[in-house]
């Protein structure tokens, strides 16, 4: 039997702050998550209700993704002064080039993506590699909810409830080798409904690749996720499989995975090939380190506007330190960025 032992920041499902109470500023919800250092599961709720989250547009929400979600695991975390995100905010302020360069590009251009069928190739350092059928791949796993603060490294920050597995879980089915030591996630390459990718902005050499330490990979926190906000991924958030990350920039939280690998030498990941003096691999979320065009002590935490910037300081590892420090004990974090 697996025991919790809980920390300050836990709390029940009857503790969770509606949505549409973000308004009144009352007491909110945040994105911490507890007690994984024992393998303990998050706490298992009620299913969702409509109202669970206010404003949600309706999706077409795939068979497989609709059996899963009534055993979902709800996970509910309370941090201070923090509220989730209105839906509106979180699916129409996004980066995610391969749909264009503005943040509004992405929910006015990715309706074009299909994402039915969708499989991930797993290749590389792995015991079982293959192509598979994305309902196939996330069958054997429980659909969690984690509520995660995001933070971007352009300093403007979000707080989201994200539906998908823990990414450790996925690795061990199939079963890297003794030579795994990072994982390497490359972005669907389709030009066709992709109008970033034709118009060669930044210079970018698709497909858009990221990577992970291993260890980092099967840390508890890390996760695919499928869904957010009680449904399925909006196209324009990474649908229908991307990769968060909460402790790291937001750039490293690949979307609309297609292809996982397991390899021995760090991958080669595409903004630390376009720019490596301002973005490196690790891009852990660090107030102590500035990039080199602005500072990254403070943040803006959407929503946000001329009479209320709602800026504030920004956390060691987003908030997670306690969960994430030992990953980098002994590195040089100002040195690997």
């Amino acid at each position: 039997m697996l025991i919790k032992l809980p920390k300050s920041s836990d709390c029940n499902e009857s503790d969770v702050t509606p949505e549409s109470v973000y308004f009144s500023r009352r007491s909110v919800l945040g994105a911490s998550l507890a007690g994984f250092a024992l393998g303990a599961l998050p706490v298992l709720g009620q299913a969702a209700e409509a109202s669970r989250y206010a404003d949600v547009e309706a999706g077409s929400t795939p068979g497989w993704f609709k059996d899963k979600l009534g055993a979902t695991r709800w996970q509910a975390v309370t941090v201070k002064d923090e509220a989730i995100t209105p839906f509106k905010d979180a699916t129409h302020y996004n980066n995610f080039y391969e749909f264009g360069p503005d943040k509004g590009d992405p929910a006015a251009n990715a309706g074009s993506l299909k994402t039915e069928p969708w499989s991930v190739v797993v290749h590389g350092e792995v015991g079982k590699p293959g192509r598979y059928a994305l309902e196939d791949f996330v069958k054997p796993l429980q659909l969690e909810e984690r509520i995660y603060r995001l933070r971007c490294v352009e300093a403007w920050s979000m707080v989201i409830p994200w539906l998908g597995f823990p990414l450790s879980e996925v690795l061990k089915q199939v079963e890297p080798t003794s030579k795994a030591r990072y994982v390497r996630f490359e972005t669907l390459q389709d030009p066709k409904s992709m109008p970033g990718q034709r118009s060669g902005f930044a210079l970018i050499d698709w497909p858009y690749v990221e990577g992970l330490r291993l260890d980092e990979a099967m840390n508890p926190l890390a996760i695919l996720a499928v869904g957010m906000y009680g449904r399925e991924l909006p196209n324009q958030n990474g649908a229908p499989l991307r990769l968060v990350v909460p402790w790291k920039y937001g750039f490293k939280s690949i979307k609309s995975i297609v292809r996982i690998s397991l390899v021995a030498e760090q991958p080669k990941t595409t903004w630390q090939g376009l720019a490596p003096n301002e973005y490196g691999f690790y891009a852990n979320v660090n107030p102590q380190v500035d990039h080199p065009r602005w500072s990254q002590a403070r943040e803006r935490r959407l929503p946000s506007g001329l009479f209320n910037p709602n800026v504030r300081t920004t956390q060691m590892f987003n908030g997670y330190e306690e969960e994430v420090a030992s990953l980098y004990s002994g590195l040089d974090l100002r040195k690997n960025y």
